[in-house]
This record gives structure tokens, sequence and C-alpha cells, in this order.
């Protein structure tokens, strides 16, 4: 079980950068989550999963050689989730679909892949430390940072109506 979770049932094996394969099967996820129950269902979802996640890769990497192999990709899930919490709750405060705000989810989705590869800062820091904290809290900061920039990047792109 802590298997089929920590690597997204298996998507986690899939090659190359099985991390970008978590984040993009993440966004469909995230859809249906705020279809079934819009910002709400997501940012429940984002909590209960960040919780399994913990648990399970905290399992996986139990004596394990590598602090995180790159199959596990629970935490990506989390964090993309993360970066896709200003749409989902975009799209209920302006009462559109999720996919009518897809500028925003491919900015999620750029910004939180940039966040995870290049690890600036405090995420470089988190994925420092030693077990299932670095492996996911990583992930949580990169998305966080995502989430900031999709939401100045919806407060720019309003500017002109706001004026005008």
């Amino acid at each position: 079980m802590t298997r089929i979770i920590a690597t997204l049932a298996y998507i986690g094996y899939l090659k190359p950068a099985p991390g970008t394969w978590g984040s993009l099967a993440a966004i469909p996820l995230a859809w249906g989550l705020h279809a079934l129950g819009g910002f709400v269902a997501l940012f429940a979802a984002t909590l209960i999963v960040t919780l399994l996640g913990w648990w399970a890769v905290a399992r996986e990497t139990e004596g394990a050689e590598t602090k995180d192999p790159s199959e596990i990709v629970i935490d990506e899930v989390v964090g993309q989730w993360i970066a896709l919490w200003p749409v989902s709750y975009g799209a209920v405060f302006a009462g559109v679909g999720f996919w009518d705000l897809y500028p925003g989810v491919i900015t999620a989705f750029l910004a939180f892949r940039a966040f995870d590869i290049w690890k600036p800062g405090p995420v470089g820091w988190a994925d420092r430390k030693p077990g299932a904290l670095g492996v996911m809290a990583d992930d949580v900061i990169a998305g966080w940072l995502a989430a900031l920039v999709v939401a100045v990047a919806a407060a720019i792109a309003h500017i002109p109506m706001i004026l005008g």
C-alpha cells in the first residue's frame, strides 16, 4: 500500500523525469477534486494526501540507500496541488470552471517544476532535511512559492481591468 501511495499508483516509475510525470498527473486529479467540491475539496485532499504521503514516504525510505528515490512522486502531487490552489479558489470566486483559468494551470505547473528542480532558498533548505520531512517539505514549499507566482501573475493580468 505504501508503494502505491508514494509512487502515485506507479506513475513514479515513468521515465524520464518521474517528478514531472507526477506533477502532470496531479493536475487532472486537482481538476476532479475541484469539480467534486471546489476549493474546499482540493484544500482538504491536499492536507489528507500530505499526511498519507508523509507516512508512505517514511515507510518507503526506511533503510533505503537513497534519501529521496526518484519514483516517489506523492510529494510532487502535494506541491502541485498547492500551486493550483489560487486557480481553484479563483474559479470558485469568479464562478467559472477550473479550465477557464488555464493560464493559471500552466503557470502553476511551470512555476512548481522550476522551484522543485532549481530548489532556491527555503526549498533547498527543506530538501536537505532528513527522512520524510525533507522529501515532502521541499515540494510543499515549492508549491507555496508557485502559488504565490500564480496569484501575482493573476493580479498583474487584471490590472488593466481594474484601471480601465
